[in-house]
């Protein structure tokens, strides 16, 4: 990387910015066709070595996908490069690890507090009926089960957002859980009593939906995450303690 002349690293961002406005400006949308590589070095002005890597980054970032031996074309757009981007600052050090967990708890009861009414009005009975299917497996499995447990509790976090239809927040939820499983591990003190009150809490939610009661809803939303708040705050003096 050292190597790299400061010259061809201004070239392909140039490069990687003319293929994004070229998408905006041709109103593309995820998985419509790219020009031929020949055709997007005219366009650019840029030569094939340039528009490659250009394209590699923007492959990375998840906003064109390549299709070997098929060409080039609009990427779904997703969030993956932010989610690789949380779960690799988790790995980082205990301190950022922390953070980043205490971010997306607020990040996800924002939404799913801020969106309450919306959640509430929208979940299907077939929808909490699968709720109410997953706080039962919470329930069977104990948290010392861990990777029962831990599924459940995100299969519910999953379906209690999805009927909103919005991926951005599909997303950044499931990111949470990515970052979780770096940060489990230095996460201890979950007693009997937080499992209890955890599966509570998630059952408290479903009921409060069931019953069109949003109010009780974000009560339930808030008992549910006070615990993983307290026991990120812990865990962060212990490890400050230590150091």
């Amino acid at each position: 990387m050292s190597g790299t002349r400061p010259g061809r690293q201004l070239l392909r961002q140039e490069v990687v910015d003319g293929i994004k406005r070229y998408i905006l400006e041709k109103r593309l949308r995820p998985g419509d066709p790219l020009p031929t590589e020949p055709a997007l070095c005219e366009a650019l002005g840029a030569s094939r070595s340039s528009v490659r890597e250009a394209v590699k980054i923007l492959d990375a970032l998840d906003i064109v996908e390549v299709r070997h031996g098929h060409g080039t074309y609009v990427g779904r757009l997703s969030l993956s490069a932010l989610v690789e981007s949380l779960t690799f600052r988790g790995l980082l050090s205990p301190d950022d690890d922390f953070q980043v967990m205490a971010d997306l708890v607020d990040v996800r009861e924002l939404f799913e507090r801020g969106m309450a009414d919306r959640i509430v009005s929208t979940l299907s009975p077939e929808q909490l009926d699968a709720l109410d299917g997953l706080v039962a497996t919470m329930r069977e499995t104990g948290a010392q089960d861990g990777h029962g447990f831990v599924a459940a509790d995100r299969a519910f976090h999953a379906l209690l957002v999805a009927p909103l239809g919005n991926d951005l927040i599909g997303q950044l939820s499931m990111a949470f859980w990515d970052v979780y499983t770096i940060v489990a591990p230095h996460l201890d003190g979950f007693t009997h009593a937080d499992e209890m009150a955890t599966i509570a809490a998630h059952q408290n939610i479903v009921d409060a939906a069931r019953a069109g009661d949003i109010a009780g809803f974000m009560e339930a939303l808030a008992d549910h995450y006070a615990p993983v708040r307290r026991r990120i705050s812990e865990a962060r003096a212990r490890d400050n303690a230590a150091g």
